[in-house]
C-alpha cells in the first residue's frame, strides 16, 4: 500500500490531502461518500491520522467529485475520531491546493471556487497575487443559535450550528491552560449529549456537539477575540476554527455585539487569525440564521508517500492522548 498526500497548514492547523493511491469514496452525494469512507476507507484514515505517521491532532480529507456540475470540488473531511460535517481551515487549504496544483485553473486576482462539503455547498474566493494564493474566503452554510444560556458543569453554555454544532464557553485561553481545557471540553460534550439531543432540523446526519469553543475578549476596533476549539476526541484546533468562527458570529450578531458589516478578528491559541463577518440573513426550518464569510491563509508544508509494511506489528497505528 502506498498513499500519496500533500500537506498544508491553515493558521497552524494541519490538513493532509489524499492525492493518490486510494480509490475515492463512492456515492451520489457528499453525505453518501462520507458514509462510504467510513465503511470502506477507514483504515486509510487511521493510517494517515494515527501515530507514527500522524498524531492525535492531525486532520485531513479525501477529495471527491461534487454533487453536480454546480461545484468545482467535493470533499470528505476526517480527523482522529471519524468524519466531520464541516471544516473551515480545511476548506481554505483545499482551495489553495487545488489552485496551486492546477486542479482548478489559477488566474491573477479573484478566483471563484465552489466546494461541496458534508454540511452543504460553499462558495469561496481565492485572492491570487503574483501567481500565489494569498488568502481564501468562504461563505458558509447558514449559522444559527440552537440553545443559549444552558447551565452545564457550572458554566453558561451556548450551542450554535456553524456547519457543525459547537458549544461556546467563555474561558481563559492560554497554551498553559490546554490540559484543563481538553478535559473540560470532553466533560461538556458528555454532559450535553446526556441531557440534549442536538440535531439539525433539516438533516439528521448533522447532529451532536462536534466541538467546544473556549473564547476570551482581546479588544475592540475591530472586535477581537481569541479562542481554542476542542473537538472530536480531545483534538485541539491550532487555527481559529473556520466553522467555529461562523458559530461565534451567529452569537455575536444575535446579541448585537457585532454590527452588520463589521469585522471580527478571530485569533487562535497560537496567535494566527481569521477575519470574518456576517453578510446576510437566512432561515433554517423557521429558525433565524445568518450567512457568514471567513477568510484565512494556508501554506504548503510537504508531500508524502505513506506505506504500510504487511509485517509491521503496529499496523495502521495508534493514538496517545
Amino acid at each position: 500500500m502506498e498513499v500519496r498526500t500533500v500537506d498544508y497548514h491553515t493558521g497552524g492547523e494541519p490538513f493532509r490531502i489524499v492525492t493518490g493511491g486510494v480509490e475515492s469514496p463512492h456515492g451520489a452525494t457528499i453525505l453518501d461518500k462520507r458514509r462510504d469512507a467510513l465503511e470502506r476507507l477507514d483504515h486509510i484514515r487511521r493510517l494517515l491520522v494515527y501515530e507514527p505517521r500522524g498524531h492525535a491532532d492531525m486532520y485531513g480529507c479525501f477529495v471527491v467529485e461534487p454533487d453536480d456540475e454546480g461545484a468545482d470540488l467535493g470533499v470528505v473531511f476526517f480527523h482522529n475520531a471519524g468524519y466531520s460535517t464541516a471544516c473551515g481551515h480545511g476548506t481554505i487549504a483545499l482551495v489553495t491546493w487545488a489552485l496551486d496544483d492546477g486542479v482548478i485553473e489559477r488566474r491573477e486576482g479573484e478566483n471563484h471556487v465552489v466546494v461541496d462539503v458534508p454540511s452543504g455547498r460553499l462558495e469561496t474566493w481565492a485572492q491570487v497575487e503574483s501567481g500565489r494564493v494569498r488568502s481564501v474566503r468562504f461563505r458558509n452554510v447558514p449559522a444559527f443559535v440552537w440553545g443559549e444560556g444552558l447551565d452545564l458543569a457550572d458554566r453558561r453554555v451556548d450551542i450554535v450550528f456553524g456547519g457543525a454544532f459547537y458549544a461556546s464557553v467563555e474561558e481563559r485561553v492560554e497554551p498553559r491552560e490546554l490540559p484543563r481545557l481538553i478535559e473540560l471540553g470532553r466533560e461538556l460534550k458528555r454532559s450535553i449529549e446526556a441531557e440534549h439531543d442536538v440535531v439539525h432540523p433539516l438533516e439528521p446526519e448533522l447532529r451532536d456537539v462536534y466541538g467546544v469553543i473556549f473564547w476570551q475578549e482581546e479588544g475592540e476596533d475591530p472586535l477581537t477575540q481569541r479562542n481554542v476549539t476542542v473537538f472530536a476526541d480531545g483534538e485541539v484546533d491550532r487555527s481559529p476554527c473556520g466553522s467555529g468562527t461562523s458559530a461565534r458570529l451567529a452569537l455575536l450578531d444575535r446579541s448585537g455585539r457585532l454590527p452588520r458589516g463589521s469585522e471580527l478578528r478571530h485569533l487562535s491559541i497560537v496567535g494566527s487569525e481569521f477575519r470574518a463577518r456576517v453578510v446576510g440573513d437566512a432561515e433554517v426550518a423557521g429558525i433565524p440564521a445568518v450567512v457568514t464569510e471567513v477568510e484565512g491563509c494556508a501554506y504548503r508544508t510537504g508531500e508524502h508517500v505513506f506505506s504500510l509494511d504487511p509485517e509491521d506489528p503496529i499496523g495502521e497505528g495508534f493514538l496517545l492522548r
